[in-house]
This record gives C-alpha cells, structure tokens and sequence, in this order.
C-alpha cells in the first residue's frame, strides 16, 4: 500500500481528502502545518506528498524546499494544493522542483490521477536506473573478495548521514539497502512487548549490516538506530544479488562473515541465558571497546542503556556492577566515558 503525506492547514479540507485516498486504497499520513509536514516526512518516508501553499509556521515552499535538502526526501514526488491560480504561481512552484499543481476546489478523479501518475513515474525512473546499473555491472570487472566489494559499495552507492539517535529503518520496513559504515557506529535492536531494547548488533567503520532475503521480499526484522554522527553507504540489495551471482568467491568470503557473526551472536545469547551479572557485564564493555573507537584518553563513549540491552539486564543492575568494577580498581567512571583499566581482570572475570 502505497503512503501519502497530505499537508493542509484546512482541518475539513485534509479529513475529506484523507478519506478519499483511504478508499482509493492509499495509507494517509496527515500534517496541519508546514513544520509538523516535514517532520513527518522525514521520519516516515512516504511514497508522494500532497502540500498546500498558504499554511502558517512553514509555507509549501519552504516546506518543498527543505525537504529538498534531505537525501531520503528529495526524491519525493511533491504535488502543490492551494486556492492561488496566478500563473506567477505555478511557475514558481514548479521551478522549485515540484512535480504537479492542483488548485482548489478538485475533482477526485483529478486528485487520484495525478497521485497515480506521479507514482508509476518514479516507477519507471527507478526501474529504468535499476537495468543501467545492471549493465554498468556486467562490464566491471570481477569483484572477488569482501574488501574489493566495500571499495563498489563506496564508488557506487549512496551516501547517507545521521546524528545520534536518528533511525536509519525500523522494523517493518521495506529492506532495500545493505549499508557499509563509513564513519560511525550503528546499533541493531529489537523491542519486546514490553518496550524493553535488546541490541542484537554493534557496527562500526568497514561493517556491512542491513542484509535480509535475496529471493524474498522480506522487510527489516529489526531496528537500526545511530550511536553517533554516522556516514554510511547504501547500496540496493538487487544490485549486490548480481555481483554475488557473477562471483562465486566472494558468495564464499561473505558467508564466512555472516557465519561469524552468527557465531558471535549465538555466544551473545548464551551468555544472556547462563552467565553470571559480572560475567555479563565483563563481556559487554569487551564487546564495546572493541568496536568503539577510543577518545586520546583511552576512554570508550557508551550510554548505560546500551550497555544493559547488549548484556540483557536492567539498566539499574548494569549500573550498580560498573560501580563494583570501579572500586575494584578495573575501569574509571566519568558520566558517559568508561575507561578500562585492567583489561586481563576483565578477560578473566569468571561465569
């Protein structure tokens, strides 16, 4: 189903033409203002946007124009809606880099034609970049190990930044990137019933994360989620089912990867299940300081909820065994930064 933003001031106006496009089979998303518009853009990504002109806070413009600046929202198919018919109008709208102008009052027709037309578009230009990529790859030569795939990703890939805490997908989502750290790190999390966070995967510079089925249209089965200022490269998995079907040694290297990993994880996991608090507690700031790059002081940065989801304990109990280690003379404590001291001591706290 496919996702519309509708950005109207007019609380009547946006209903109706809410539940027109619910029963024209579309997901509707809805913002009363040009900043609230933007947001929800960002962080839900829909298929086409439908924006009225004449809004407070943020007009169309400026809400087309910021969203221009985004690289997951530039390429937003962007319908103009407003009352205003002045041909200066149009224009600029249009010179902005909007795709379609519709003037109030509309028809339905008129409305669902355009949204259609505007859709199967970025269908074709998709699909028609998708078949030159694939003949761009025929011609390259052969990508045989891991470290030769990852210089592809960052030659032919695109690039995407995140701050701390911003979502690079969500659970449910369609997974259509693999990505490959470039500056950063990014964590990999599952939510119970209970809200609590589980961190199933910390990835830092030179890691792939993000892979799911080559055969199946499988969304993402977990979250992915920023621990810092993040530059990563994504690169469409259709693209990487093709280099992997020309190259058979690297199908081999990228197997060893993920079957290492998936080694990694199963320990993860026992050690959640049968493993002491301190056992547990020893193994996760391990597991940190060797994915964390250290600041000059030799300190990692890490929040203690992260900490805790990794090792599969409440924050309270987390917190109150990195005291012990403190006293104990193992690590050093200052708000965020944990610096180990005895990494043998660590290495040797017993189940």
């Amino acid at each position: 189903m496919k996702k519309v933003l509708l950005i109207e001031d007019d609380t009547a106006l946006r209903e109706n033409t809410a539940e027109l496009l619910e029963l024209a089979n579309y997901k509707v998303l809805t913002a009363p203002d040009g900043e609230k518009g933007v947001l929800v853009a960002k962080t839900s990504h829909p298929d086409i946007i439908i924006c009225d002109i004449m809004m407070p806070k943020l007009d169309g413009y400026g809400v087309l124009d910021a969203l221009s600046k985004y690289n997951k929202t530039k390429a937003i198919p962007f319908i103009f809606l407003s009352a205003k018919t002045e041909r200066k109008d149009v224009r600029h709208g249009m010179d902005m880099g909007a795709d379609d102008y519709l003037t109030k009052p509309f028809e339905e027709a008129e409305l669902i034609g355009a949204i259609e037309s505007r859709i199967a578009k970025i269908n074709i230009l998709k699909e028609a970049q998708q078949e030159k990529s694939y003949d761009d790859l025929s011609s390259e030569a052969r990508v045989r190990s891991i470290h030769q795939l990852k210089n592809f990703i960052d030659d032919n890939g695109e690039e995407f930044r995140f701050h701390l805490g911003d979502s690079i997908y969500r659970e449910g989502d369609n997974s259509n990137l693999v990505y490959l750290v470039i500056k950063g790190n990014v964590k990999t999390h599952k939510l119970d019933e209970q809200g609590k966070e589980l961190i199933t995967g910390i990835y830092k510079a030179d890691d792939f994360f993000g892979f799911t089925s080559f055969t199946k249209n499988i969304p993402y089965q977990e979250y992915a989620t920023a621990m810092e200022d993040s530059v990563l490269i994504g690169l469409h998995k259709d693209q990487l089912k093709v280099i992997l079907e020309q190259n058979g040694e690297l199908v081999m290297e990228l197997l060893q990867l993920l079957s290492e990993n998936l080694v990694q994880i199963k320990e993860q996991l026992l050690e959640m299940a049968y493993g002491s608090v301190r056992k547990k507690t020893a193994s996760t700031l391990l597991k940190f300081a060797e994915k964390l790059q250290e600041d000059e002081a030799g300190n990692i940065h890490v929040l203690r909820s992260d900490l805790a989801s990794v090792a599969g304990m409440a924050t309270e109990t987390l917190i109150r065994t990195l005291s012990t280690f403190k006293k104990e003379g193992i690590i050093e404590i200052k708000d965020r930064d944990i610096k180990i001291l005895d990494m043998d001591r660590l290495q040797r706290i017993p189940y």
